[in-house]
Order: structure tokens, then C-alpha cells, then sequence
């Protein structure tokens, strides 16, 4: 009788064990969730760009970008507004549902011209930031293999850990590592590694805000761990659902500015 409960109840740790598995998100699952977050239907703010050498040097850049997202595209937009050398130029992001890549388009002012951002450039940062032209489209779930490593809290906060390979072997990440937060599907920090597997840059989602119901990021920090340099991204008067018009989101527009 003995070893006959003792067999029962091995059994339903067995199941329950079962039950566990079956019901945990793969790490493409978790990752889809992320990229499917809503983000409302258009979104317009004003962004400070942080540039913070190795001696601690700082470069403050002001942009104004606005978004739109109709469910199969999502259309992004930045103005430089200061400081003078920078002010007038543009850069422009649309991103495809379907997986297809995202083009992106700079307009620098002194050429009076705009330049479309190639596949091989995509890995060049944006004007001497950390971010890379890549960095700032919205990479498709289908474009990696996903693995969820494990589970664990940073600064409180219940994390996935998922490993992102792209199948892309000329990309310019041999992999990516991203905390995502379990309640809110919100990457909480992401390492990036260079080609040859070494930890390159940290990003930090130092702090978001609801705004409309929508969980916006509000800051972010980009570090370079090879070059000791970083980036901070802050964002302010953020509006949501403000009925932004598609014209807004041309290459005449880039030209014109805001």
C-alpha cells in the first residue's frame, strides 16, 4: 500500500509537471507578444538624445518624431530641431507587418538630398549614436530563432530571458539576449553580441509611463561596452490617438520638416 501511494503521487507531480511545460510560452510566443504590444493607432512626442563620451563629455541632440501604426505598417518619423548642426535633417522608418525588411530613408540638409538606407548600411550608427539605423526599425519575429533560456527577476521586476539568433548570417548581431518583463511584455533590458560572439552594447528601459492606457517607454540607454560610450533617450509631451495624418509620412515632408 505503501509504494502504491507513493507511485499515485509521483504520478501527479508527473502531470502536474506535464501541465507546467505545455503552458509556458516558447520563446517565439513571448517575443510575438512583444512585438504585437499595443501601441496605439499614432503617437507623437518630443525626444532628447543624450551623447556621452568616454570622458563623460556630453552632446544634447532635440528631435520631434511622430508615428502611425495601421495593423500592417508602422510608419516612423524624426525631425533634429537642435543644436545647428543637426537641425533640418530627418530620417524616416517603415516597418512591415508581413516580415518583409523595413525601409528607411535620412535627409541631411547641407546635401539637400535623401539618401535611402541600404541592407549593408543598416549597421551604421545614427548620427554618432549607439542606436544603429537598425536599431531604430522594429525587427519582425520571423527574421530570428528564439529561445526562451530561463526566467528571473531584475530590480524586482519577473523577467523572460529569450536568446534571439538571426537567420541572417550577415547581420550585423550574432545574437541578441532580451528581459522582458512577464506582466507587461516589455523589454526591460537587451544585450547585443558583434560577429564574433562578444558582448558589444547594453540596452536599459530605464523608465515608462501609461499614457491612454498605452504603456509607453519613456527612457532608454544605449551602451557601447566596447567603445565606453552610451546614449540616452528621454521622452516627453507624448500624445496618443491625436489623429496624425499619413501625408506627414513622405520623403516631401522629410524636406519640408516639421
Amino acid at each position: 500500500m505503501k509504494n502504491l501511494k507513493i507511485t499515485s503521487v509521483l504520478i501527479i507531480l508527473a502531470m502536474i509537471s506535464g501541465f507546467n511545460v505545455s503552458a509556458q510560452l516558447t520563446g517565439l510566443q513571448i517575443i510575438e507578444k512583444v512585438y504585437n504590444r499595443p501601441t496605439g493607432n499614432d503617437q507623437s512626442s518630443n525626444l532628447t538624445m543624450t551623447l556621452i563620451n568616454a570622458q563623460g563629455k556630453q552632446r544634447v541632440r532635440k528631435l520631434t518624431q511622430y508615428l502611425t501604426d495601421n495593423g500592417t505598417l508602422e510608419k516612423k518619423i524624426m525631425f533634429f530641431t537642435a543644436p545647428a548642426d543637426v537641425k533640418g535633417t530627418s530620417f524616416m522608418n517603415w516597418s512591415y507587418s508581413n516580415g518583409k525588411p523595413d525601409d528607411q530613408w535620412i535627409y541631411l540638409p547641407a546635401l539637400k538630398k535623401i539618401k535611402r538606407i541600404s541592407s549593408d548600411s543598416k549597421g551604421d550608427y545614427f548620427m554618432g549614436s549607439d542606436f544603429t539605423y537598425d536599431d531604430l526599425g522594429d525587427r519582425h519575429p520571423s527574421q530570428d530563432t528564439h529561445k526562451l533560456l530561463r526566467e528571473e527577476t531584475v530590480n524586482g521586476v519577473k523577467c523572460y530571458v529569450v536568446q534571439s539568433i538571426p537567420k541572417d548570417e550577415d547581420y550585423m548581431y550574432s545574437k541578441t539576449i532580451t528581459w522582458i518583463n512577464k506582466a507587461t511584455f516589455i523589454g526591460v533590458k537587451k544585450e547585443f553580441y558583434d560577429e564574433d560572439g562578444d558582448l558589444l552594447k547594453i540596452m536599459h528601459v530605464n523608465s515608462s509611463k501609461k499614457i491612454n492606457g498605452i504603456i509607453v517607454v519613456t527612457k532608454i540607454t544605449m551602451q557601447n561596452k566596447q567603445k565606453n560610450h552610451k546614449t540616452i533617450m528621454s521622452l516627453s509631451n507624448v500624445k496618443i490617438n491625436s489623429g496624425i495624418p499619413e501625408t506627414k509620412f513622405t520623403e516631401r515632408m522629410m524636406m519640408r520638416g516639421i
